[in-house]
């Protein structure tokens, strides 16, 4: 798989994203991959309101996470992000790495599409957005 840009960020587990049994429930899993997203656009000079200022919008419509070693509270962790592909549509791959006992905990993948200022869906990542990405 191809890496384009990677980005890492580094993180604690806070006590709110566990369960009873003390591990991350599964749900929180998503909101690490939008940190690792956020900073992946950032790196590349876009952030959602550099992007509106464009005259577009992006959708989520297609996203999945493997889960395969627990994060517990007080964690070291780690979301690694990267493009896989940057048109037609922004496909982001995820890895998110446990520091502690040094494994990896989960691998994910996002879909995201381009629509104009009217919602209108575009056929491909526009010019416009797509000088940040390559």
């Amino acid at each position: 798989m191809s890496r384009l840009h990677e980005v890492s960020v580094e993180f604690e587990v806070p006590f709110h994203d566990v369960d009873i049994l003390n591990i991350v429930w599964h749900g929180h899993y998503y909101k690490y991959m939008e940190i690792g997203r956020t900073a992946l656009m950032r790196s590349r000079g876009l952030d959602i309101a550099d992007i509106r200022r464009a005259g577009y919008a992006q959708l989520l419509v297609d996203s999945h996470c493997r889960y395969t070693y627990p994060l517990r509270y007080a964690d070291r962790a780690r979301v690694d992000a990267w493009f896989v592909s940057v048109t037609p549509r922004l496909v982001i791959a995820y890895r998110i790495r446990n520091l502690k006992d040094d494994r990896c905990s989960a691998r994910g993948q996002t879909i995201l599409v381009t629509t104009d200022h009217e919602g209108r869906l575009l056929p491909e990542t526009p010019d416009a957005l797509l000088k940040y990405l390559v």
